[in-house]
């Protein structure tokens, strides 16, 4: 047919193609406004509400109540049950025919007792196929029910995402209707708006933008939205442009299906359950009808749930991974936090998480897989390492907010020289649309070009679930080799790396930690927190050591595996990525403390059955849980002595260390007695406590911003001065008190005890305190270009300079049990029993205490805090003044046992030479693989599993066992 040219006017043709598809203008006239044909109203709706989450069959015997399109149900948080009596009208015999249903809550459309897809708008999500093609013997009337959470799909923010939940938002049911879909029009509107897409992102520069500028405006030409005649006239013009295929030399883009679902953040655990049901369901249905649809998912944690949960899903999630589709990432418990959890903690998450894996679906995963977590520790590839993965997929570090990290495929090499093959997705996301945006971001932002031709596009809804849906599938199939796009091609997580892999002699290595300059307020952020995180761990580890030696000593005893793995299991969920750094709402706080209080509770009634069965075996009076050699008890030989002076300060002395503090607590002098070597700066004072204004600049629980340094404001009220607690003996002490604002005040203990090599501050502090940060100073007499930081199972420098940005974007950092600043002969250590938040600047050492954010918890750390920090000057170097033995002894008491007088003192095990800590000693996880080894000491991975090849040397003095520095031995002894 001919008609006249069209005119060069790039931007009318541009504009009259994306009217043609807009669902805002014209839809009485253009294609969009056709996608849905003939409606009908549902024959009945009811609704049952609910305060509680219950399960299908409890929730189908309730009272249900007449209800109808419009009405509002709530409070947030609740739960309503709709019941959907339906009845398809015969006209429609040979329609495509769905349920359509939108509303601002998450739905889930339970069918025959099942769960079967989730409704969600926000996941673009609103309808439920009922039929592709009525036929005459189907069923026309059928009975539904849909779960409706009484929250979105960020949870219920006020104001914006991040915001305190509203807790009295009502809900509505906006659509629930029955509607003919006309799936011709679904499938050339998606042609239509890959066209477009084509159009605006490669841009004037490019001849192909113009060739899909006009093919779309001879598309518009052609079709005629009242008549579908017309339709197959215009697919074929979309279909030549989209088969006008690649070079072989393109990149190619790994479209990998995934949902990232927060195991809490913005809503509680038990809300987390229903998200990953919803998704998984809508995944599986998926997989029924495209063949190619592969869908990659992590976190045990989330299996167990949906196992627990949806019995019948998980069945069908068991049958889809053993086809290769359904596929099990990360070998963790959960997606952790990549910075605070313990060394053994991380080994946990990956020895439960990978056991899980192994027993549910046959096999370990081989890759970790960690998106959204906020830094990635330098001992993380030796851990992966151990535990059987090789490779490693995260893209957070693509939030850098001050330097752009210079890769996307590269080596990262670990604290002790253990290498994974890592990945950065370049499009930055782990929740693509399958748009053109999205490959071509990928393509662009590739920063391995000539180094590595493959990347992952990780698409499907996140965060709050939602995962993959049929248009992002029908967009990646439009493109699938598309001239001026990267090839694209539906894939897993193995086929990805497998060809990283084939191609990897050009990759580049990186070496350290993975910092991520962001979110550095999390190292502090509900301190709480972090201190339940701090004392489960130690309370589990000493759970696991007096078991094991009640176990050896005490034939009557029974280890207490699966309690202590019920216990481990609460604990490795709360070191989620949104709980352990505080970036959750209240109601998920509160979730997370009263976990730690049942690990606590039960923890310690564990311990005490260990140590009744240690007091009636063959030991005494004092479990030492860690392997120092001697530590003396009773047997003190320093004298303490407190003495306040004319002047107003005080003098404690306990024969290793002298230190003098004024009326308000501040450190003017801190010496070694022996040498007489001063510690802390000229005219500077330690302990002393600052006050910042800490508003970011969006993300408040997370972010602390540089420019808060420059608020600094030193707390110098005194609510009551400095005087003696106690005096002489073994303990040394003197107490103040402090006025922070009319808000909060502190409260301190500094202490001495006889022979310790350090100070210790025993705090509290009643926070009342809004957008405010709390440290404290010790400006010591070092001077370093660099502090060293403990993290899991080592330690690392960073710098006190800030000589570039990479330097000064670390201006607040995390660490473990301590901190040291050293120069030659000499140092200073920060010790503490709870905090993770560091800056060493110069020579000013800064503990991070206490922060104040409102959002999304209005009431984060508001309340009474209590924790202890130590200094300790040292000679010689820490690893000579045993300062990681110190941080150890104030985190890990000395327990008493009571055991008959007569008993002879006994020691399970030594260790020399000190730099070797024996860490973790356990019950292995599965008795057969213990069943399954030689009767001697045998080296094993972190999964404990055997290596026959590498065998430990027994001597006439013990094991024999060599040691890369950081390198971490695992040890497997049959009794």
């Amino acid at each position: 047919m001919y008609h006249q040219p069209v005119l060069k006017n790039r931007r009318t043709l541009l504009e009259r193609a994306e009217k043609f598809i807009s669902d805002i203008y014209f839809t009485d006239c253009n294609l969009r406004g056709r996608l849905y044909g003939d409606t009908c109203p549902l024959e009945r709706l009811s609704v049952f509400v609910s305060p509680k989450r219950m399960s299908y069959s409890d929730a189908v015997g309730q009272q249900f109540q007449p209800c109808k399109v419009g009405d509002t149900f709530g409070p947030t948080w609740w739960t309503c049950w709709f019941k959907v009596s339906l009845t398809i009208p015969e006209s429609w015999r040979g329609k495509e025919v769905h349920l359509r249903w939108e509303s601002d809550g998450e739905g889930m459309v339970w069918k025959d007792g099942e769960a079967v897809q989730g409704l969600t708008k926000e996941g673009e999500k609103t309808t439920y196929v009922l039929t592709e093609f009525l036929k005459d013997d189907e069923p026309h009337s059928t009975t539904l029910y849909v779960e409706l959470a009484c929250n979105g799909l960020f949870g219920a923010g006020q104001g914006s995402m991040i915001a305190t939940p509203d807790p009295n938002r009502k809900f509505t049911v906006q659509i629930a209707e029955l509607v003919v879909f006309n799936r011709n029009v679904r499938e050339l509107l998606t042609d239509f708006e890959m066209l477009v897409d084509i159009v605006k992102l490669l841009g004037e520069e490019e001849q192909r933008s113009y060739q899909a500028l006009f093919t779309a405006n001879e598309m518009v030409n052609l079709c005629d939205p009242s008549n579908p005649g017309s339709f197959s006239a215009a697919r074929d013009l979309a279909q030549k442009f989209f088969s006008q295929r690649n070079g072989e030399s393109q990149h190619v883009v790994h479209a990998i299906a995934h949902c990232h679902i927060d195991s809490a953040w913005l809503w509680p655990y038990e809300e987390t359950i229903r998200k990953c049901g919803r998704s998984w369901a809508t995944v599986i249905g998926l997989m029924e009808k495209n063949p190619e649809f592969v869908f990659a998912c992590s976190q045990a944690q989330q299996f167990q749930w949906v196992k627990n949960w949806y019995p019948g899903l998980f069945s069908q999630i068991q049958t889809y991974v053993q086809k290769g589709r359904f596929i099990p990432v990360g070998g963790t418990w959960v997606e952790m936090d990549g910075n605070l959890p313990s060394g053994e903690s991380m080994v946990r998450q990956f020895l439960e998480g990978q056991n899980f894996f192994k027993t549910e679906f046959g096999h370990f995963c081989r890759e970790f897989w960690l998106p959204d977590t906020f830094g990635y520790s330098a001992q993380l590839p030796q851990l992966m390492a151990g535990c059987g993965i090789t490779r490693f997929l995260t893209q957070k570090l693509s939030w850098n907010l001050v330097n752009t990290f210079p890769h996307n495929t590269f080596f990262w090499e670990g604290l002790d020289g253990s290498q994974v093959l890592t990945h950065f997705p370049p499009g930055n996301s782990y929740e693509m649309k399958g748009k053109v945006e999205d490959l071509i971001k990928t393509m662009k932002n590739n920063k391995d070009k000539g180094r590595a031709n493959h990347s992952a596009a990780l698409f499907g809804f996140g965060d709050g679930g939602g995962g993959p849906t049929q248009l992002m599938l029908d967009r990646f199939q439009r493109v699938k080799d598309t001239d001026c796009l990267p090839r694209v091609q539906f894939s897993s997580p193995d086929r990805l790396f497998s060809e990283l892999e084939a191609d990897s002699g050009l990759l580049c290595t990186w070496t350290g930690e993975l910092f991520l300059e962001l979110h550095n307020g999390t190292y502090t952020t509900q301190a709480k927190i972090k201190m339940g995180n701090r004392q489960c761990e130690v309370l589990l580890h000493d759970i696991e050591v007096a078991s094991c030696l009640a176990w050896c000593l005490n034939k009557t005893f029974s280890y207490p595996s699966h309690r202590l793995q019920e216990l481990w299991r609460k604990l490795l969920l709360n070191q989620f990525h949104d709980v352990i750094p505080g970036s959750c709402i209240e109601m998920v706080v509160k979730d997370a403390l009263e976990y730690y209080e049942e690990i606590r509770s039960t923890g310690s009634s564990l311990l005490n059955v260990a140590c009744e069965a240690l007091g009636s075996g063959d030991c005494t009076a004092v479990l030492n849980t860690l392997p120092w050699g001697r530590r003396e008890v009773i047997l003190l030989t320093g004298c303490n002595d407190v003495q306040p002076r004319l002047d107003g300060t005080f003098v404690m002395e306990n024969g290793v260390l002298q230190a003098v503090l004024d009326h308000k607590g501040c450190l003017l002098s801190l010496s070694l007695v022996e040498t007489s070597r001063e510690a802390i700066s000229d005219r500077c004072a330690g302990n002393q406590f600052v006050l910042f204004d800490d508003v970011p600049l969006y993300w408040d629980a997370w972010d602390v911003m540089d420019y808060h340094l420059q608020t600094r404001k030193p707390v110098v009220e005194v609510l009551k001065p400095a005087e003696v607690g106690s005096n002489g003996g073994l303990r040394g002490s003197i107490t103040f008190s402090l006025r922070i604002s009319s808000l909060s005040t502190i409260t301190q203990e500094v202490v001495l005890d006889a022979d310790c090599p350090y100070l210790k501050f025993n705090t509290q502090v009643n926070w009342a305190e809004a957008h405010k940060f709390l440290k404290v100073e010790f400006p010591v007499r070092v001077r370093s270009s660099s502090a060293t930081y403990e993290i899991q199972f080592g330690h690392l420098q960073r710098p006190t300079h800030r000589n570039t940005s990479w330097d000064w974007a670390r201006f607040e950092v995390w660490g473990h049990k301590w901190a040291d600043l050293s120069e030659h002969g000499f140092g200073v250590a920060l010790l503490n029993d709870c905090k993770y938040g560091y800056s060493t600047y110069q020579n000013t050492m800064t503990l991070s205490l206490l922060r104040a954010p409102k959002a999304p918890d209005a009431n984060a750390d508001v309340g009474r805090h209590e924790f202890t920090y130590a200094v300790m000057p040292h000679i010689g170097s820490f690893q000579e003044a045993s300062v990681i033995q110190s941080a150890y002894n104030l985190n890990f008491p000395l327990r008493l046992v009571p055991s008959a007088a007569d008993k002879a003192n006994w020691s399970a095990f030594s260790v020399s030479p000190a730099a070797v800590v024996l860490e973790t000693i356990k019950q292995v996880s599965s008795q057969e693989v213990a069943l399954a080894t030689a009767a001697i000491p045998s080296l094993c991975d972190l999964l404990e599993c055997p290596d026959p090849k590498r065998q430990a040397a027994i001597t006439p003095t013990g094991i024999l066992l060599d040691f890369r520095p950081f390198q971490i031995v695992s040890l497997l002894l049959i009794l």
